[in-house]
């Protein structure tokens, strides 16, 4: 994405943009999955349309503790799962309102579609022990932290 348009006010119309941050979403999280859908309002043009789940992502001395905005979504709709031992996947799907046929869109703003958002844990996360709760739009996923274990130092014996 060049930063380019902007700085310069043309600004498109890609509901999902990525952030200059985003060439770090394979090592910490991605605003977006990859499966972007493509859907259709009567008033607007075709945008690409991806939920984009905000997340905050703090470290206190017992756990790390992510908090996910997710309004007008029910804890049956959203998936937290632990992939490979240490990666926090967070996916689920924020459904449109249905269009009625003599329904006219003077704006929309808000975002629909499917979101997926990957952490990787760091050592020492207790995995088996997540915890997480949903409370007026807002998932809280708690990982209690562990002990890390520090690296084994062999010394070589240095010959000559």
């Amino acid at each position: 994405m060049s930063l380019i348009p902007i700085l310069f006010g043309h600004h498109r119309s890609n509901i999902c943009q990525t952030s200059p941050m985003d060439i770090w979403a394979p090592f910490f999280g991605s605003n977006c999955s990859n499966t972007q859908e493509k859907t259709q309002r009567t008033a607007a043009k075709e945008v690409s349309a991806c939920a984009g789940a905000r997340i905050d992502w703090k470290e206190t001395p017992e756990a790390h503790v992510f908090k996910a905005d997710l309004p007008g979504l029910k804890k049956e709709e959203v998936k937290v799962e632990v992939e490979e031992g240490r990666i926090l996947q967070i996916s689920g799907e924020i459904s449109r309102e249905q269009e009625e046929k003599n329904d006219k869109w003077h704006q929309v703003e808000r975002s629909s579609g499917k979101f997926l958002r990957r952490f990787r844990l760091p050592e020492g996360a207790k995995v088996e022990e997540i915890k997480a709760t949903m409370e007026n739009g807002v998932l809280t996923i708690t990982v209690p932290k562990g002990e890390v274990k520090k690296p084994e130092v062999k010394p070589i014996e240095i010959s000559g």
